[in-house]
Formats: structure tokens, C-alpha cells, sequence
């Protein structure tokens, strides 16, 4: 089982997509979601209850979250001390690597940074400074012994290409990123809905740029015989490809959890606080007993793509906060991916068939806090 453990809500930065959204977001509508507004900003439970609950799983993952954090790397050592995860993760902006002692790093198996794009983007969007300042640090990373996956996790907002961001990160000389992931700034806040700017950026730039990143990724495997990381595209490729049916593709609500900082447990991070999605606590409930707790409704179960999207987000489906309308542009980007992969699919398999590239090359972690489904 996979666990977030979000060590505080408190961040270093303030991006324009997050903090700079949620200063315009006071009041949402819920409708009749009950919102807990006393989850304090940082953990305060023992980790020895923490350790205690885990120590319940047959097989655990620890996903460090926040927040950013890094800024409770105190925190971070004590539960890698105490606790016995199979895979111990971190999603962090970057900038406060420094701070993790090299003897957790290298104990560490994957880490996401959050990086947009080039430095111009991401700086835009973070901050000036911010991108050298991660660059530097995840070349710290590498010379303090960190063998595992550095997975470049960006938020795609209205006005990034992504094929060119994509391309940009892949081919970079600060820091190439073997492993890429993304996620649109979409139906995570209510107030930042435009019904025609956000349609007119995914039927004119967003679906034609992932549909020319999928012929760059093929063309690549066709040339080279290399199958890039891309988290959207091998994993939905992989499913393809063995005919596999898939449920929520992050795991949330049926493999994958969220400890907010009061100990109480919840599908996934995003949903801390929303008391209809409580599933219990560290004290009071066994880990097993949280299996297959939570699945997605109305329209997901009704859509055509289900058995590769899996739904695509938990928390957007219980809120709608983009409403009817928000959410059939935002499935129409995701039935825009599916059709992309599946029409370069004969051509994959031709290239399996000669053995120009394996079955195995699509193979990836899972439920490592890839959402997979932008």
C-alpha cells in the first residue's frame, strides 16, 4: 500500500497557479462536501503512532508531501529512522534539498521535482531563481549518492506548449530529465474557470501539442530504438499494449492514502480536510481494512475511455468545481490523449514485432504520485 504523509501545508513559495489562485478561491461552493477547517498546518501526532500503523501493511510506500516537505526535514529523518517502507518518496519544489542529510538521500527512490518547463517558465511561474536554485540542488543529489528516479512533475497551465516544455526538459544541458510527468491546472479551483479561454488553449494549443509530442515519442523509438519516459504516455501505452483495464491510475481511495497532519486519513493528499472522504486514522484503523474504499461516479463511469483513464482525479470528481460544462473540456483532453496513443499504437507494435524495442521498455513505477492521466 502507498501512503502520502503530508508533513505540513505550509510552503516556501507562492506560484501563481497555487498559492496566487487560492488568495482569488476564498468561499468556493462545496455543495454539500464538508470542508474541516481545524487540520492543523503541521504534523501533530507521534511517529511512533505513525510507525505503529504502518508497521500493519505487508508492504508500504511513503510518499513525502506537503506543502513543501523539506521544511520539516527533522520530521522526514525521524519517520525514515522509525519506519521500514519498501520505497521511501519525496514531491518537492527542490529548492530545500540541500537540507536532507546525504545518509536520506540516498535511501530515498524517487524523487519529483516540480520544474514547468525551461527556466523562463518555471521562473514565471514560481519565481525568479528558481530554477538554478533546483538545478544546482539535484546535482547535489547525484553527487551525494542518489541512485533512484528524478521525475520532472509539471503543472501545465493556459499558455504552455507542452510539446516544446516537454522537448525542452528532455533535451536541456542544465539538467536533461529522464522522466517526465504532468498535470493541468484544472478543476482544482472554482474561481479560475473561463469556459472559452480554457477551450479555445486545449482544442488550439494543448490536444494538437500532445498529439505532436505522441509522433515525436514514436518517431524517437522508430529512430533509436528509445522509449521515452513520458508517465502519460507509457503507462497508457502499457495498458494498451497487455489490453489491461485500469482503475484510478494514481491509486487514490483503493491503493494509495493520505495521512493529513492531524493523522486522520483520506483518499489523497488534495482531499485533506474534506470530512465526507475521512476513512479513519492511525490509531483506530488497520491499513488493509482501507482497500477499494473509494471510487469515482457520475459521468466517469459512464465514459468510453474508463478502462484507460481509470477517472482521472478523485478530487475533481467529487467536487466539480468547474461544473458540467469544466468537466467535459477537461475529459475532452483526456479522450484527445487515449485516441493520440491508440492511433500510433500498429506502428509500436510493428516495432515490437522486429524487435527494435521490448515490451519491457514500457515498464514503470507505479503509484509513485504520478497521477498518470494529466
Amino acid at each position: 500500500m502507498n501512503f502520502y504523509i503530508t508533513l505540513t501545508t505550509r510552503c516556501n513559495l507562492q506560484c501563481s497557479y497555487c498559492y496566487g489562485k487560492s488568495c482569488q478561491d476564498f468561499g468556493s461552493n462545496f455543495g454539500d462536501l464538508e470542508i474541516d477547517y481545524s487540520v492543523p498546518s503541521s504534523i501533530n501526532y507521534g511517529i511512533q503512532d505513525l510507525a505503529r500503523f504502518l508497521g500493519q501493511a505487508l508492504h508500504s510506500t511513503i510518499i513525502f508531501y506537503g506543502g513543501e516537505p523539506l521544511l520539516e526535514v527533522e520530521k522526514i529523518a525521524k519517520i525514515m529512522d522509525d519506519t521500514t517502507a519498501d520505497r521511501y518518496i519525496i514531491q518537492t519544489n527542490g529548492l530545500l534539498l540541500d537540507r536532507l542529510d546525504p545518509k536520506y538521500i540516498r535511501r530515498l527512490d524517487t524523487v519529483l521535482v516540480s520544474i514547468d518547463g525551461s527556466e523562463f517558465l518555471t521562473d514565471r511561474n514560481r519565481g525568479r531563481g528558481v530554477y538554478r536554485t533546483m538545478v544546482r540542488n539535484l546535482e547535489s543529489l547525484r553527487e551525494n549518492g542518489f541512485k533512484g528516479e528524478i521525475i520532472a512533475r509539471m503543472t501545465v497551465a493556459i499558455g504552455t506548449e507542452i510539446d516544446r516544455e516537454v522537448t525542452w526538459l528532455i533535451s536541456n544541458k542544465d539538467f536533461p530529465f529522464k522522466s517526465i510527468h504532468w498535470q493541468l491546472d484544472a478543476m482544482f479551483w472554482q474561481s479560475d474557470f473561463d469556459s472559452d479561454r480554457f477551450e479555445s488553449w486545449t482544442e488550439g494549443v494543448y490536444n494538437k501539442g500532445v498529439n505532436r509530442l505522441v509522433k515525436m515519442w514514436v518517431e524517437r523509438m522508430e529512430s533509436s530504438g528509445k522509449v521515452l519516459k513520458i508517465y502519460p504516455f507509457i503507462s497508457v501505452m502499457q495498458s494498451l499494449l497487455m489490453n489491461e483495464k485500469s482503475k484510478l491510475r494514481c491509486g487514490a481511495g483503493w491503493n494509495t492514502f493520505n495521512i493529513q497532519t492531524d493523522g486522520k486519513i483520506t483518499p489523497c493528499p488534495v482531499m485533506a480536510g474534506m470530512r465526507n472522504f475521512y476513512l479513519g486514522d492511525i490509531w483506530t484503523t488497520k491499513p488493509l481494512d482501507l482497500e477499494d474504499s473509494v471510487f469515482v461516479g457520475k459521468p466517469c463511469i459512464e465514459c468510453g475511455v474508463l478502462d484507460l483513464c481509470g477517472g482521472r482525479c478523485l478530487y475533481a470528481n467529487a467536487t466539480k468545481l468547474w461544473g458540467d460544462e469544466g468537466y467535459r473540456l477537461v475529459c475532452n483532453t483526456v479522450v484527445n490523449l487515449v485516441d493520440s496513443l491508440k492511433s500510433v499504437e500498429p506502428r509500436i507494435k510493428r516495432l515490437l514485432s522486429e524487435g527494435k524495442i521490448k515490451i519491457s521498455d514500457f515498464d514503470h513505477a507505479r503509484y509513485n504520485s504520478c497521477e498518470i492521466i494529466p
